[in-house]
């Protein structure tokens, strides 16, 4: 039987009820690039990110007794269930390092898994992700699907077909948010959102040299359709966390506008 409703409860606490959209910032880079500045003293970065707006947080599982929450302010927990590092001649190819069931022992609110479209390996990602999405129906835990286009045959990351491909392949394999990159331009962003048929993320990408720059991507992305962003770099490396987690999150969740949002930052 699908747990629809401890599904809809877990949803609620990685999403602002009010606005139906959502902040998270992933914290799952140690995995793939190491131990880089702002993955180091996790309290501080993930207070921060919390005084800052963030909805949820998403780690990898032995990074959450480092840095979830034990005072203050709670904020969703998404267990990330998938890896590969970037020392290995296949950082395209994502395998399964954790289970549904982890995440449930953990208290988490979510899960999380990342698949590369056109990797060498797309079918074995896609068997997982096909496992996770039936485990998560049989839990009741939300899935949130990590979808890029990556591989031997992609020529552009960010083409507007391959992305929304991308997403519909992650909404049709059961997650209940993607993620995706974003586009570079409402309108073919809006294709994006209208195939997903299920609320789209945005990713914050490298890092940023603007913060005019992550902004106005934010705020292009919801004139889309999306409901939010899932932006680690961008927040967790910038060097006023608190400051730009506010202001992402008064565009997305308070419906503040780029200038209105910029005052956090000054």
């Amino acid at each position: 039987m699908i747990n629809t409703f401890g599904k809809n409860i877990r949803m609620e606490r990685i999403i602002d009820r009010d606005s139906g959209n959502a902040v998270v910032v992933p914290l799952d880079h140690g995995i793939s690039i190491g131990p880089i500045p702002g993955l180091i003293d996790m309290k501080k970065t993930v207070n921060d990110i919390v005084l800052g707006g963030a909805t949820a947080v998403l780690m990898h599982k032995g990074l959450v007794p480092q840095g979830h929450r034990t005072s203050g302010p709670d904020v969703g927990l998404i267990l990330h269930l998938s890896a590969s590092t970037d020392l290995g001649v296949t950082s395209n190819s994502k395998v399964l390092v954790a289970s549904v069931e982890e995440a449930l022992k953990m208290g988490a609110d979510a899960c999380s898994i990342h698949i590369n479209i056109g990797a060498e390996t797309e079918p074995m990602m896609l068997a997982d992700m096909g496992k996770v999405s039936r485990d998560c129906s049989e839990w009741g835990m939300p899935l949130i699907a990590m979808a890029y286009p990556r591989g031997p045959s992609i020529k552009n990351a960010y083409d507007p077909q391959a992305i929304a491909q991308c997403a519909r392949v992650a909404m049709e394999l059961g997650a209940d948010i993607v993620k995706v990159s974003y586009t570079g331009d409402i309108d073919s962003f809006r294709t994006v959102v209208k195939g997903a048929m299920v609320p789209v993320l945005i990713a914050g990408g490298p890092k940023m040299d603007s913060d005019m720059a992550i902004l106005n991507m934010v705020h292009d992305s919801l004139e889309a359709g999306g409901h939010g962003v899932s932006i680690g770099r961008n927040i967790f490396q910038h060097k006023n966390v608190r400051g730009i987690t506010s202001a992402i999150s008064d565009i997305v969740l308070h419906e503040a506008t780029v200038e209105e949002a910029a005052k956090h930052l000054r």
